[in-house]
């Protein structure tokens, strides 16, 4: 009986510490695969943008509770100005067909439509809270990401993975909890004017999105970052400037303007620039799609610094929602998509691995041969 001991009592800790060594492999692979260097350099970029995007909310709405300042339109052509003397006048001193005449030459009308596409696009969002809720345009607001996914699909032949439409739908469950934080903290206060038109507004605004970012991806990876925001500054800044003298005149002559105000629109000026010069960069090594997911924090932000401004309430869903959208975010960066190149093209063999987070990927790529050849 004492020889057939260490096959009784002792037999379940080969088999416990086997299970415990495959569990600890998972959460290895698990830890390598979603938070890479990569991933959390996307990570970082994406909530730089987010910055962004809260510091116009926050100036915008300090405008319009503080001052009575409501003025989107001016507030848009300032930047599309700032776009113009930078990047436009950048392409008037290039040579070759980098040139700003020469690509006028043959593309004017495209860039005409894709500035019309982006100004109407920050018009009418704005616009939209006039009409319908805070809550329907967070809701609402994310039907650009499926229309956005789709325009990749078709215009750039991404090619998504099951994870990709996971992660999306985890993002999506984070923006619902943040509505349904704002509900329960008292935010939804304003039943809108008419409802029905804000809506529609916010899934035009969306839509008109995603088409620009579309065609933002398709032009800083095929042709470069300065063409793109050198074009949209021109026809951005011709286009709204016209347009706010149609519909924002009266508005800006009531302004009564003091030194803070005009601090203000400084400060929304800058975060815009900064938004879209830095957006095409963060583009360029992942993809209009991942960034689009990567902004819904915006509206976090924006809370978190309302609670010091404005006196919004805290609700501990807000650190939910934030903690659901990040964790889709990352559940997107980590597989790449692919790419589905028609069969007379000929781009290099390299893009099968795919669009989304190309940039970062081939990094990724170098960094490993490197240390193997070490």
């Amino acid at each position: 009986m004492e020889a057939d001991s260490p096959a009784g009592p002792g037999a379940p800790e080969p088999l416990a510490e086997g299970a415990a060594g495959e569990f600890a492999s998972v959460l290895r692979r698990i830890k390598g695969k979603l938070f890479t260097w990569n991933i959390l350099k996307t990570i970082a970029l994406g909530q730089m943008l987010s910055l962004c995007i809260c510091g116009t909310a926050i100036t915008s709405q300090y405008l319009a509770e503080r001052y009575k300042v409501n003025t989107p339109m001016l507030q848009s052509f300032i930047n599309y100005c700032l776009l113009f003397l930078i990047y436009t006048v950048m392409l008037a001193f290039r040579s070759g067909s980098d040139n700003l005449l020469v690509i006028l030459k043959r593309k004017w009308w495209k860039y005409i439509l894709l500035g019309l596409a982006d100004v109407e696009a920050n018009y009418v969002i704005v616009r939209a809270y006039q009409y319908t809720t805070l809550t329907s345009v967070q809701l609402l607001d994310c039907f650009g990401i499926p229309v956005l996914m789709a325009l990749s699909w078709f215009i750039l032949h991404a090619r998504y993975r099951v994870i990709h439409f996971i992660a999306v739908a985890v993002c999506l469950l984070g923006v619902g909890t943040m509505v349904g934080a704002d509900i329960l903290a008292g935010r939804e206060d304003n039943s809108g004017s008419d409802v029905l038109i804000g809506d529609i507004l916010v899934l035009l605004g969306a839509s008109l999105y995603a088409i620009s970012n579309v065609c933002e991806e398709y032009i800083v990876k095929k042709l470069s970052r300065q063409e793109f925001l050198g074009m949209v500054g021109l026809f951005g800044t011709i286009i709204s400037g016209i347009q706010l003298l149609i519909v924002e005149y009266k508005d800006i002559a009531s302004i009564q303007w003091d030194w803070k105000i005009a601090l203000l629109f400084v400060a929304f000026a800058l975060c815009m620039f900064c938004l879209y010069s830095f957006m095409p960069l963060v583009i360029k090594v992942t993809s209009a799609t991942s960034v689009n997911l990567g902004i819904l924090t915006a509206d976090l932000y924006s809370l978190f610094v309302g609670l010091f401004l404005f006196g919004y309430k805290f609700s501990g869903l807000y650190i939910l929602s934030f903690t659901v959208i990040m964790v889709g975010f990352i559940l997107y960066c980590s597989t790449p998509t692919r790419t589905a190149e028609p069969a007379e093209s000929s781009v290099p063999p390299v893009t099968s691995i795919g669009i989304d987070n190309l940039g970062l990927k081939l990094e990724e790529n170098f960094q490993e041969t490197h240390s193997a050849a070490l």
